[in-house]
Formats: structure tokens, C-alpha cells, sequence
């Protein structure tokens, strides 16, 4: 339920310090640290950033309290790891529609016995697709698919491709075209060779 620009930032602020690895060029939060994560978000209009640390801090270093103080404040848990344990339960089931499978639409994840990409479903519904409407659309799959979809979407996030410009600048000059321009005074402009 935290957005993730707003996990970048906590992660970036050091309020999960030492919860947080890399692996293989990302950043992973380990399963024990989520809720601090979730706590981090709610306090985030409410305290300062070096009382949120230290709240975080509490929760990360004692995960099965179900409470944290820090002087007068205190913060029940079981709300927020309620949270976390149905979001993940969710997310369980939602994986278990999903296959990704290189051969299969290069690799996008798509729903189980078909060639759907599950954020394709997850953007008609953000559109304005009903989920009645999509399964009507897709006969293969059901508007459980499409909820799954909007939990799968929202916690893995299309991957833009990498940076580096276009895919036709590798390719051989043929290929590429130049245009003359026009200056501001109107005068045709053609490039020097």
C-alpha cells in the first residue's frame, strides 16, 4: 500500500537502514522490515523525519512487538502488520496466476495459460475498464484475473527499457535519415558532410 516513489524515498532517507540489500543491481527490503516500511509512510505527515527514524528503528529492531514507543509517542502495530500480511497473502495468490516466460510476449508477465500481459489488464482498468468488461473482453480470463492484475501491477512496476536512446540509432547509417532545417530567418539550413 506505499507507493513506489514514496519507497525510494524511505529507502533513500535511511529509514530501513541495514533492511535493505541489493541483489543483482536492486534494492530488496527484507519481509521483517515491511512494516517499518508501512509505518515510515503513515508517520510521514505526522513526525519528523529523525522521529520516524527512530520509531522505524524500534519496530526493525524488535519485528515481533506490537508496539513502538519513542518518549511520549507510541504506535500500535497490529494495524499496519495486518496490513502487510494481507497485502502479501494478496500477492501470493496474484503470483500464482502469473508466469514470465522469455518465450512467451519477450519475457512481460503474462496470466497463466495465456498470452495477456497482466499490466496491459492492469492499464484498461486504470483507464477505466471495469473488471466486468475486460473479462468480457478476454474470455480466458476472470475479473479475479484482473484484480490479481492491479495487485501484481502495483507491486511490480512495468520496468522501463534501458536508457541509451532509440533501438534504430545501433542500426547501419542507411537506415538513418537527415532532414534540412530552417533557421529562424527562414533560410534552409543543410548539413555539412
Amino acid at each position: 500500500g506505499v507507493p513506489l516513489k514514496a519507497v525510494r524515498r524511505i529507502i533513500d532517507s535511511g529509514l530501513l537502514q541495514g533492511a535493505v540489500k541489493k541483489r543483482k543491481g536492486r534494492r530488496t527490503i527484507q519481509v521483517t522490515a515491511l512494516a517499518g516500511l508501512k509505518l515510515a509512510w503513515e508517520t510521514a505527515g505526522i513526525l519528523t523525519l529523525e522521529g520516524r527514524r527512530r520509531l522505524v528503528r524500534r519496530a526493525l529492531d524488535a519485528p515481533e512487538s506490537e508496539t513502538v514507543r519513542e518518549n511520549s509517542v507510541s504506535i500500535d502495530l497490529r494495524a499496519i502488520k495486518n496490513d502487510v500480511e494481507r497485502g502479501l497473502a494478496s500477492l501470493e495468490e496474484a503470483g500464482k496466476m502469473v508466469i514470465i516466460d522469455n518465450d512467451i510476449r519477450g519475457g512481460a508477465p503474462c496470466f497463466r495459460d495465456t498470452r495477456i500481459p497482466v499490466h496491459m489488464i492492469a492499464e484498461m482498468f486504470a483507464n477505466g475498464d471495469s473488471a466486468a468488461d475486460l473479462a468480457k473482453a478476454y474470455p480466458t480470463i476472470s475479473e479475479e484475473h484482473v484484480h490479481a492484475a492491479l495487485i501484481y501491477a502495483r507491486a511490480y512496476p512495468r520496468r522501463d527499457p534501458p536508457h541509451g536512446g532509440p533501438s534504430w540509432r545501433g542500426r547501419s547509417r542507411a537506415l538513418q535519415f537527415e532532414f534540412p532545417s530552417i533557421n529562424c530567418l527562414g533560410f534552409r539550413e543543410v548539413p555539412h558532410r
